[in-house]
């Protein structure tokens, strides 16, 4: 139990206690309000791994503004007028001779380098009244704000997409709730949500139209509890390091696995849809990391004033625009309605079909909207490129090329073009030359040349951070087009099992980025060779053994890497957020995905 210490005798007929005892604290009064040594007998009496709160028993407000600035474990320290809460990290800067006056404490500890969370509280009232006719106003203030209700509406996300705010959240909020009340945690739910969905891949992998029907309404109530999760940790301020790694990771696992399950389905009747559900998944990570690689770019960065950045704002503040430009871009609302209203009416191959469209057309809005924004943008910060650096996820080939190559120089635009034109031609080569033939191994090697030389120099330009999307579609791509080329049965499951594996290792690493602990470990990225290693041991497999008419060594190739990479990524993955030093990152911007 954490311990909340009031610096005084409460005042009368005050629910001060009662409101800290209904968040979990153990209440202790300060004999004397003028004497921090009475305090500071109480403070070390407390555990060394409690967190603490100092209250100043005159405070008056709601009770759901104590717990935003005493119970998110993602500050080490949370203070409201006379309330100060503590970490235990956060208890070792604070000197004893303060501890009688929350407000001088809260100071004094971000005087010495603690960052000390004030909350936004809107409606909610936190004050500490210096007459008894103020604090009668301040009593009748809380009484006339329902906390409740503040408390439920912001479990929602300030900013998401149509389909999410007006045909879930209406609801989901109240199931978050529910799910507080009984103790239910945020990871409990995610996990719910990923059954569900697993659930429904697999009644669309039986390819009857029962299956279909029961598999479009299975996922859409896995989003209904992928909202849920996220509402119930703000309603309840459960954040953690698990349910950061859950929830950024389950999304995309469970919509990847729901493209195997119509594969799978299709199959049953008939139908090759493998193609298109590898070509889904890719379209998809690369729309992805174009976001995040532009949002990594952009990181440090002061305020775009481009004109495109500036229209932008005008149309967020013209009311319905907003609404159709979030459906525009098909964020995961979007997407999973879309997803599960086709399955259950038409099917896998129009569902897949449906979704490169909308997908691409999303992803040329929003990729469009990005490079218009980037023209004027001036050089970027030492972290910003470290940061897109990271995210292409190089491996020793573009290493060495890029320490042999580090005298050529490039213009501005020189590196997006030389990594454009890299991807170009493998791509090229591995649709266009003769199955088995060795011409896309030496693409690749170009390919991984190109990829060196393009990162010899600090990735400050303009246009650098289409990099890693660049690399994302040049890799998969290659992968999808040698599959589907060999026509043989089990290379494109096959191939759809490698990509997904890169998949969860490239957004493990936006993650961590986004947490703010930098890439996954060099030794990781080394061992699963970087995009430019995969790309060419993936080209050479296909030209030992499609070339020789074995296209079962391919196959048993493409399985055996995907295994590799999936174990070596999920074992790392695992470790570090399950560490002590993985952070709490929750998605609040409400940017789609």
């Amino acid at each position: 139990m954490s311990t909340a210490i009031l610096t005084g005798p409460p005042v009368a007929g005050s629910s001060l206690e009662a409101d800290l005892r209904s968040l979990g604290f153990d209440v202790r009064v300060a004999d004397d309000a003028d004497d921090a040594t009475a305090v500071g007998a109480h403070l070390a009496a407390a555990a060394p791994g409690e967190r603490l709160a100092l209250i100043d028993p005159r405070f008056v407000g709601h009770t759901h503004a104590l717990r935003l600035a005493l119970k998110d474990p993602r500050f080490a320290a949370g203070a409201l007028p006379g309330v100060l809460g503590l970490t235990p990290g956060a208890r070792a800067a604070l000197e004893p001779r303060l501890a009688g006056d929350p407000d001088e404490a809260a100071r004094a500890l971000e005087a010495a380098g603690v960052e000390v969370h004030r909350p936004e509280l809107g409606v909610l009232v936190a004050d500490v009244p210096a007459s008894q006719t103020q604090r009668r106003e301040r009593e009748q203030a809380v009484a006339a704000v329902d906390d409740e209700q503040v408390r439920l509406r912001s479990a929602v996300k300030s900013r998401d997409g149509f389909f999410t705010t007006f045909c879930i959240s209406p609801y989901s909020r109240y199931l978050a709730r529910w799910c507080a009340r009984r103790g239910l945690t945020p990871n409990q739910v995610t996990t719910g949500s990923l059954v569900t969905a697993l659930i429904a891949a697999a009644c669309a992998a039986t390819g009857e139209r029962w299956g279909f029907v029961a598999a479009g309404v299975l996922l859409i109530a896995s989003f209904v509890l992928d909202a849920t999760d996220g509402q119930l940790a703000r309603y309840d301020l459960q954040y953690s390091t698990l349910g950061a790694w859950l929830d950024a990771t389950f999304d995309r696992a469970k919509e990847y696995s729901y493209y195997a399950g119509l594969a799978l389905g299709a199959s049953r009747g008939g139908e090759d849809v493998w193609a298109l559900a590898l070509g889904a998944m890719l379209l998809m990570t690369a729309r992805h990391t174009v976001d995040f690689s532009f949002n990594e770019a952009g990181h440090d960065a002061s305020a775009n004033s481009s004109p495109t950045a500036v229209l932008s704002q005008r149309l967020d503040s013209a009311g319905w625009t907003v609404w159709v430009r979030r459906m525009i871009v098909l964020p995961i609302g979007e997407r999973w309605a879309l997803i599960a209203v086709l399955t259950a009416a038409t099917t896998p191959r129009v569902t897949f079909v449906v979704l490169l469209i909308a997908g691409a057309f999303a992803a040329c809005y929003t990729t469009a909207g990005r490079l218009l924004r980037s023209v004027r943008r001036r050089a970027r910060t030492d972290r910003a490129a470290e940061g897109v650096r990271a995210l292409t996820d190089s491996g020793p080939l573009a290493e060495l090329a890029a320490r042999v190559l580090r005298p050529v120089a490039l213009p501005s635009l020189g590196v997006p073009a030389l990594a454009l034109l890299g991807g170009a031609v493998i791509l090229a080569t591995a649709w266009a030359t003769p199955l088995g033939s060795y011409w896309p191994v030496l693409a690749a090697a170009g390919y991984a040349l190109c990829s060196g030389v393009a990162l010899a120099r600090p990735l400050k330009g303009p246009l650098d951070w289409l990099l890693p999307p660049i690399f994302r579609i040049a890799e998969y791509g290659t992968i999808l087009v040698l599959a589907a080329r060999s026509q043989a049965d089990g290379a494109l499951p096959a191939a759809f099992g490698l990509v997904a594996a890169l998949a969860y290792h490239h957004y493990d690493t936006v993650y961590r980025i986004r947490g703010g602990t930098g890439a996954p470990p060099h030794w990781l990225v080394r061992a699963v060779a970087g995009h430019e290693g995969r790309t060419l041991v993936v080209a050479v497999v296909a030209a030992l053994w499609l070339g020789g008419g074995h296209p079962e060594g391919f196959i048993f190739a493409l399985t055996a890497l995907a295994v590799v990479i999936a174990v070596l990524v999920l074992a790392e993955s695992i470790r570090f957020w399950v560490s002590s030093q993985a952070p709490a990152v929750h998605d609040e911007t409400g940017e789609p995905a």
